[in-house]
């Protein structure tokens, strides 16, 4: 039997949702080395919540509460969190769409507002904070890149007729032969298109019009490459004739 490596990833895919926005869904990839407090911090410019009074609920892939993020300088990946699951923003203090539509809205030219010194923006500027901090914009693209390199890296070690086994979290082992290995127009990052040996999969390789490998319907699925391990999997005997 050949040899095998199995690839974990320093980051992890995360849905995220809050309290203020409805049927709204944002999904994001997080270094699990940040602590609480910066996982706050990232969670402040995607759903506008306040870090000082937001509450991080963890919701699993059949939906069910499994904890709360509460310990600011605990790590993200020290909690019981796998790829997939989705990250609930509560804050009391944000607006929900229904209460801005009562607001009378006040409008200005952006020339205007560019002058005025009691602005988002020139509190931004002035505090040099998201865009206006040239040492954070530059770190954020670093690690941006960095995981770009890592998904790669995993994504090279599969290639196109290996058998493998697939362990996504909360779902059961599956084998297959991979199919399709690198970028897709469904969605961004690298991921790898298996055969499945049994109808465990969701499609024929195809997703949204377009065809990435030949199988028959319920065989195909694509995964990313962290949860593919690369090896000699033989076909699974199902003899549904065996003797009790």
């Amino acid at each position: 039997m050949s040899e095998y490596k199995i690839i974990t990833s320093d980051f992890i895919n995360l849905s995220i949702t809050n309290s203020g926005t409805q049927n709204s869904c944002i999904e994001r990839r997080f270094q699990k080395g940040i602590t609480i407090d910066e996982f706050k911090g990232k969670l402040e410019l995607l759903t506008g919540g306040n870090p000082t009074t937001m509450t991080i609920e963890v919701y699993d892939k059949n939906d069910s509460l499994i904890c709360k993020l509460a310990d600011g300088q605990r790590l993200l990946g020290s909690y019981p969190i796998d790829d997939g699951m989705r990250i609930h923003v509560i804050d009391n203090f944000s607006r929900t769409e229904d209460d801005l539509s009562k607001v009378e809205k006040f409008e200005i030219s952006e020339e205007e507002y560019a002058k005025r010194s009691d602005t988002v923006k020139a509190f931004l500027a002035k505090n040099k904070l998201g865009k206006y901090n040239e040492e954070d914009m530059k770190r954020r693209e670093e690690e941006k890149l960095r995981e770009e390199k890592a998904e790669k890296a995993a994504a090279e070690l599969c290639k196109i007729g290996d058998r493998c086994e697939v362990s996504v979290p909360n779902q059961p082992k599956r084998r297959g032969t991979i199919m399709y290995v690198g970028k897709t127009e469904f969605k961004e990052g690298w991921w790898v298109g298996v055969k499945y040996d049994e109808p465990l999969g969701k499609n024929d390789g195809t997703v949204n019009g377009k065809k990435y490998f030949e199988c028959l319907p319920k065989y195909g699925g694509f995964v990313k490459p962290t949860h593919v391990k690369v090896g000699d999997f033989p076909e699974e005997d199902f003899d549904m004739d065996e003797e009790l």
